[in-house]
């Protein structure tokens, strides 16, 4: 017999709601629980969304079958309380799964990283199976508790899923906005493990119930007793120092070593984010005793070309170059090294949407921003093209280095954005965007990235760093012949060097360029070298680039 009483009508429209919020807050763990070893791209998305979609249908069509067959208000607590302590088992069974995730990462495993990936996703299928079964068995009881029977069964079914849908609705924002950035992953999927089997004891009002809340407890305390580390430090050679669960990006900061073949030891932080495909932000620890740019450079890599990209224009001085947008600062290398070469006084303005992030930089990578010896140097936590949308100011150089490895935001490729961009350039400012290649040289990426910049650009400049990336540069007026340009300006800059030192490093970086650029020197892209349309805000397909180029990595024999 079901209770018919108002409070155990009230009580059950309460459970369907607060089921809400434990089914969506669930769901929105799985992609935080999977973005430090898959990432957050939109195929990663696209496997979170697909899956929870499959197991909310099974769900559903599960939860009615049952509840017609068995009609029974217990039987609903007990799936809540199966699922809650369900729930408490992820963060231990998806240990040993993401680690096998970061070895087939490294050893570019294409078949054990999807194993994994499949893995993690089924340990959120019986959970979040059960939890959709609630709403299907709700309504089935409220039927059988009413007078009206059928003829109450349009208004039954819209209460019950709209208070399961605005219950999702604070869950995913509670989940999102408050507890992953508050108590973490893990500490968040216990909660929710608690939460269920509490409001399974509520209705159940039984003492086994407790046994299942006190395995949770035990879970946790086990969880804990293996240590809060997410994963070891995702580069070689590298110890963690921190790591940080934002609402953007799992975090890592470790101290790396690299030995050169003379035998010194150079000491560096790295920031690495999500998956560890690549490292965002570098700091060698030389500087802070030195003061000296050149050891603030990074041996080639991408961040080191930014500040030689205005020297396309025919006699520039490093006097001409005043100011500096960056969109996707990280934790501030490429402006540390602009102030160290440029002066304390140089005006920039570096955008960063993770404000995790910055605060990393301030903590462990000397930020300058706040200085007073820097006055000029602002960050602001903001998406790249809405800041730049709303900004003002012109600059001399405006770098783009906003891409999440290894997918890039579609906005930020587009000929609208790059129109954007050029806008805000001075008379002869640059725009600079750092493109990646696969080991293999693969340039897809660049030639797209290019092919759209030159429909904006009167004409784009190909720097090849000593590692895989291409350095392209956009300019804002013509320049007749920049390759020829940097010769030039790279000559006079050793004299310039001899008088003001701190110019070696630019003196450094042009050699590099000219000489030691792995594709080869400074050259113009050329337009028929463009073998991609342009890409706009309607049409962008830079994930499916990207996964053609991911994709024959992967089945490259020896890639």
């Amino acid at each position: 017999m079901i209770p018919s009483s108002p409070w155990h009508e009230r009580f059950l429209l309460l459970v369907v709601f607060l089921a809400g919020i434990g089914t969506l807050g669930i769901e929105m763990v799985m992609p935080r629980l999977m973005a430090p070893f898959f990432g957050t791209s939109q195929p990663i998305w696209a496997v979170v969304i697909g899956m929870t979609l499959t197991y909310l249908a099974v769900g559903y069509w599960l939860g009615g079958r049952l509840a017609d067959r068995y009609p029974n208000e217990r039987l609903l607590y007990w799936l809540i309380a199966w699922a809650g302590l369900l729930c408490a088992f992820i963060p231990l069974l998806a240990r040993p799964v993401l680690q096998l995730a970061q070895l087939a990462l490294r050893n570019v495993a294409a078949g054990a990283f999807l194993g994994a990936l499949a893995a993690v996703v089924l340990l959120f299928a019986l959970p979040v199976t059960l939890m959709a079964m609630v709403g299907p068995f709700a309504i089935r009881l409220q039927l059988r508790r009413l007078a009206a029977g059928v003829e109450a069964a349009g208004r039954t079914t819209g209460t019950i899923s709209a208070l399961s849908t605005f219950g999702s609705i604070v869950g995913t924002f509670l989940t999102v906005l408050l507890l992953i950035p508050l108590i973490g992953t893990s500490a968040t999927l216990f909660l929710f493990a608690a939460f269920l089997v509490l409001l399974a004891l509520i209705g159940l009002r039984d003492w086994r119930v407790l046994l299942l809340l006190a395995l949770v407890v035990g879970l946790f305390l086990a969880n804990n007793a293996l240590g809060s580390q997410v994963k070891s430090a995702d580069c070689r050679d590298c110890r963690l120092v921190a790591e940080v669960e934002s609402s953007y990006n799992y975090i890592q900061v470790a101290d790396q070593e690299i030995v050169y073949s003379s035998g010194a030891v150079d000491q560096r932080r790295v920031l690495i984010l999500n998956e560890g495909q690549a490292i965002h932000s570098v700091y060698r620890l030389k500087f802070r005793e030195t003061g000296d740019p050149l050891d603030i450079l990074t041996d080639g890599g991408p961040w080191d070309y930014f500040a030689v990209a205005p020297y396309v224009y025919a006699g520039m001085q490093p006097t001409d170059v005043h100011s500096m947008a960056l969109l996707g600062s990280a934790a501030g290398t490429i402006p540390k090294q602009f102030l160290a070469i440029y002066g304390p006084e140089t005006r920039i303005d570096a955008v960063e949407i993770d404000q995790e992030i910055i605060g990393v930089g301030r903590d462990y990578f000397d930020m300058e921003t706040d200085d007073p010896a820097f006055p000029n140097y602002r960050v602001h936590a903001q998406d790249a093209r809405y800041w730049l949308a709303t900004s003002s100011d012109s600059y001399d150089v405006i770098g783009m280095d906003a891409y999440h490895q290894p997918y890039i935001p579609f906005h930020l490729t587009t000929v609208e954005f790059f129109q954007q961009v050029r806008a805000r350039l001075s008379a002869r400012g640059v725009a600079v965007v750092n493109a990646g290649r696969p080991a293999s040289g693969d340039d897809r990426l660049v030639n797209a990235l290019a092919s759209t910049m030159l429909a904006v650009f009167p004409e784009v400049y190909v720097i090849d760093t000593r590692f895989s990336n291409a350095i392209l540069v956009g300019v804002n007026t013509p320049v007749g012949d920049g390759a020829a340009n940097f010769v030039a300006n790279s000559s006079a800059m050793a004299e310039l060097a001899t008088a003001e030192p701190r110019y070696r490093a630019l003196q450094l970086v042009m050699y590099w360029a000219l000489n030691e650029g792995r594709f080869g020197p400074v050259r113009p892209f050329a337009p028929t070298e463009a073998r991609y349309r342009p890409f706009t805000d309607d049409h962008a397909p830079i994930e499916r680039l990207i996964d053609g180029l991911i994709l024959d990595e992967a089945t490259t024999p020896g890639g």
